[in-house]
């Protein structure tokens, strides 16, 4: 999966009408705009320290970051002016993107790589490209599940269950179970680091609130859905988030954590309606369409219920926007 992604990200641009998906900033420039004002608000709550690092991973064409950027520049200058922007991208492809909207920003390689210091971590649909490993329970015992000449095959799993992501002891013949270690690895990374240096890390991706069973692989080519293991690297590899472990694993390195809650909530808290209205209001000519866009990321039959956000920060941080109790 991690091979076939890299090879999927360096080679194309997926996004937008003419790749192969869509994702919520592409949808609407409220999305963008939205994240930025949360981003400027917990920088607030973080007591506004200057200089701050506003970083995001897997920023796909740039469009997220400049939308937020645009709401910040104009609704909270300061933070503006104290943001340092840092990028986590590995394709040169997306790379030029971004440069072309993003010319103030640094590029890194990793997540670990970002320089040290307060930061404000934005992660829209990152974390479900990352590879999973899957676990079948075949006889009383866990398989591993691996890939051979375009077909699945079970071998067994003398790790399993692994230090940091531990198995059921039982489970139904033929029962699936999904880990995702690099996944957990960022989250503890960030957990530490957030609880020592300070900030927050918002992540926003579809998967359940609660871990369990079931094979969440899937690929999508050309719009559609596609065979994963059919022709490595032309089409998207994705899986569910299990954001119950990687609140687990933040906790465990010291951060606090908030949510996960559906995305549709979040995003209603945020003032995503508004926004859209008011876009309606200023271009009647496609009015609809701004609307209709945040019901897209909000209504629960579209995107609102499947996707969640997540966030983990410094344990004294107070309780981020949107995340407040109903």
């Amino acid at each position: 999966m991690a091979r076939a992604n890299a090879v999927y990200y360096a080679a194309r641009d997926p996004f937008g009408a003419a790749g192969d998906f869509t994702t919520a900033p592409e949808i609407t420039q409220a999305f963008g705009e939205c994240l930025g004002l949360w981003a400027a608000v917990t920088w607030t709550l973080m007591g506004r320290p200057d200089p701050v690092i506003l970083a995001e991973a897997g920023p796909g064409r740039g469009t997220m970051m400049a939308d937020a950027l645009r709401a910040v520049g104009q609704m909270m200058p300061d933070f503006a002016r104290a943001a340092r922007l840092h990028l986590v991208e590995t394709s040169p492809l997306l790379r030029e993107a971004q440069r072309a909207r993003l010319p103030e920003a640094a590029w890194h390689e990793t997540v670990e790589a970002l320089p040290e210091g307060p930061m404000i971590f934005l992660a829209n649909e990152f974390l479900d490209a990352l590879p999973i490993r899957q676990f079948v329970r075949r006889g009383g015992a866990w398989m591993e599940r691996h890939v051979a000449e375009g077909a699945f095959l079970e071998r067994p799993a003398p790790d399993a269950p692994l230090p940091d992501a531990p198995l059921p002891d039982r489970g139904e013949e033929g029962e699936i179970r999904e880990v995702n270690e690099p996944a957990r690895a960022i989250a503890a990374a960030l957990g530490a680091r957030l609880a020592g240096q300070g900030g927050a890390a918002l992540f926003i991706d579809y998967g359940p609130e609660r871990s369990g069973p079931g094979d969440s692989l899937q690929a999508i080519r050309n719009r559609a859905p596609a065979d994963p293991l059919a022709d490595p690297g032309s089409a998207d590899l994705t899986a569910h988030v299990d954001f119950a472990a990687l609140a687990a694993a933040a906790r465990a390195a010291g951060a606090g954590v908030h949510g996960p809650i559906p995305q549709g909530v979040f995003l209603a808290r945020l003032g995503l309606h508004s926004r859209a209205a008011a876009l309606a209001a200023s271009d009647p000519g496609r009015g609809a369409r701004h609307v209709e866009a945040a019901m897209r990321l909000t209504a629960p039959e579209a995107m609102g219920r499947l996707f969640k956000a997540l966030v983990l920060c410094h344990p004294g941080l107070s309780t981020p926007p949107g995340f407040e109790p109903a």
